[in-house]
């Protein structure tokens, strides 16, 4: 039975391997950059870590990512005005970067009225992250 699982939870991340995605975690809190990198280079992702909505603009400037993983209060800019200067650059330049709230406080439809494309509350959890991501990315 263990060894199914495991053999399960090694096929499932040589799948999430295989369809690597370069991640930006936007996050003050240290502890919580580290859980959610962790989580995402486990699963084979490529992970830039920004910590306020500023950094996080101008990481989008600089650089090109498959997913936005972005926590809402934050100094500096929090997230729903990041959310926002990103979706107007993209209407001035084209594309889409789904955007995901990472957030203990902040109501869903205000994120979703932001631009967000999906939340996920915190504690961040492995499951629930992989399931959302899964749903905002088609993978």
């Amino acid at each position: 039975m263990i060894s199914d699982w495991l053999t399960m939870t090694a096929a499932h991340d040589n799948i999430e391997q295989r369809d690597a995605l370069r991640v930006l975690v936007v996050e003050d809190v240290v502890v919580n950059q580290r859980l959610a990198s962790g989580l995402l280079q486990k699963q084979g992702h490529s992970v830039t870590v920004t910590s306020n909505g500023k950094e996080a603009v101008e990481a989008i400037e600089d650089a090109e990512f498959d997913l936005v993983l972005m926590d809402v209060e934050m100094p500096v800019m929090d997230g729903l005005s990041a959310t926002r200067a990103i979706r107007r650059r993209e209407c001035k330049l084209g594309g889409h970067v789904p955007v995901v709230a990472l957030t203990a406080n902040a109501d869903r439809a205000e994120c979703i009225a932001a631009g967000m494309d999906a939340y996920i509350p915190k504690p961040l959890r492995a499951d629930v992250l992989r399931a959302t991501m899964h749903q905002v990315m088609g993978i």
